[in-house]
């Protein structure tokens, strides 16, 4: 792990997403706020935490405490939504809203307005190293048309098979920020791989 934050690192981006699984949401695991908090001491990245949890709103204290500059929680679990991510904000984060391959917009749009970062999965979450979903295309232009219409400020991230190509079309529907997992690490040059994205 503190490997890959090394390369991470030294390739010069300025974000680190880091995926929390539960088991229960998405089919694996991952780490807790512990491995945050000792990442958070090797780093000062901007730390990107996407938590894919059942009931994330137990668990953010914990990873805000531990060092995470966002945290995103998931649209499709039953659980306090409006009042998880005002408490986000009051821990001193930025907060977003994520949603799956099958979940649509409208499942967010409520949320749109109180939050720093739309986060598209572009594979069903839990594993790495999937095929980017080219069906999940017209809701970046969606989420991107809400924005202009309304005059929102998130990011919309994008995260699943994303590599040069797939940002690109991602780019071109109104994507701004890119979670590249297996590409990035399977880049002989990854500098390049970052510049390349950046532009």
């Amino acid at each position: 792990m503190f490997d890959s934050l090394k390369i991470v690192e030294a390739s010069g981006v300025e974000w680190l997403h880091l995926d929390i699984m539960d088991g229960h949401f998405v089919p694996n695991l991952s780490f807790g706020p512990q491995m945050v908090s000792a990442l958070r001491k090797e780093s000062k990245l901007y730390f990107d935490t996407h938590l894919m949890l059942d009931n994330p709103d137990k668990y953010i204290e914990a990873f805000a405490t531990a060092g995470s500059n966002n945290i995103t929680i998931h649209v499709e679990p039953d659980y306090p939504i409006m009042e998880t991510l005002s408490r986000i904000r009051r821990l001193g984060c930025s907060c977003g809203i994520a949603l799956n391959p099958g979940t649509a917009v409208s499942a967010v749009t409520p949320f749109l307005g109180h939050v720093d970062l739309v986060l598209a999965m572009t594979v069903q979450p839990g594993f790495g190293g999937q095929s980017f979903r080219e069906d999940v295309l017209p809701k970046i232009g969606e989420l991107n048309q809400l924005r202009e219409q309304y005059g929102y400020a998130y990011r919309i991230e994008v995260d699943g098979g994303i590599d040069i190509e797939t940002s690109l079309t991602c780019k071109e529907l109104g994507s701004d920020t890119f979670v590249a997992g297996t590409a990035f690490f399977k880049a002989e040059d990854k500098k390049q791989f970052v510049d390349i994205l950046e532009k």
